[in-house]
């Protein structure tokens, strides 16, 4: 990208479906914090191998929990909400939470349609910019028999 000469504002999510990378744009201008928690998990490794734990057509797909249960998440503190005005549409990456708005942690969620209920009350971090098809077709259910996985998080300018 034009605008991120030393490319540390793409993640790339390896899903080893078969049908592509999920590559997603960093947005540091809606969510620093944030930004640097999901750069630090995927440079820690913490993302890889874990599961799309909940994923509901029309909806969404959630992970990032490493118990795959969505009831877990990073051994790091829960983060400051960074709400934002940010649409929540097909394509958002937003973190997931508990009832507490401060309680984000490692788990996020890629929005597969219009979800603007969720504006100002879940933090956007990013974008897909390619690979919405795998997102898409990501085993469905809560948890799914056999959920879609993440090989790997990566961001680009360690890749």
């Amino acid at each position: 990208m034009a605008d991120d000469p030393e490319n540390t504002l793409t993640l790339t999510l390896e899903t080893g479906s078969g049908t592509g990378d999920v590559v997603i744009r960093l947005r540091p201008d809606l969510a620093p914090e944030h930004v640097a928690r999901i750069k630090e998990l995927a440079r820690d490794g913490f993302y890889d191998g874990v599961v799309f734990h909940r994923v509901i057509p029309g909806f969404m797909a959630q992970g990032g929990d490493p118990s795959g249960t969505g009831m877990g998440g990073s051994d790091k503190p829960n983060l400051k909400a960074e709400f934002s005005a940010e649409p929540h549409v097909r394509g958002i990456c937003s973190m997931a939470r508990s009832q507490n708005p401060n309680s984000a942690n490692s788990q996020f969620f890629i929005c597969f349609d219009d979800a603007t209920f969720l504006d100002r009350q879940y933090t956007v971090w990013g974008e897909v910019v390619s690979g919405m098809e795998t997102v898409d077709a990501l085993p469905k259910g809560e948890p799914p028999g056999t959920p879609g996985k993440i090989v790997s998080a990566k961001v680009a300018a360690d890749a």
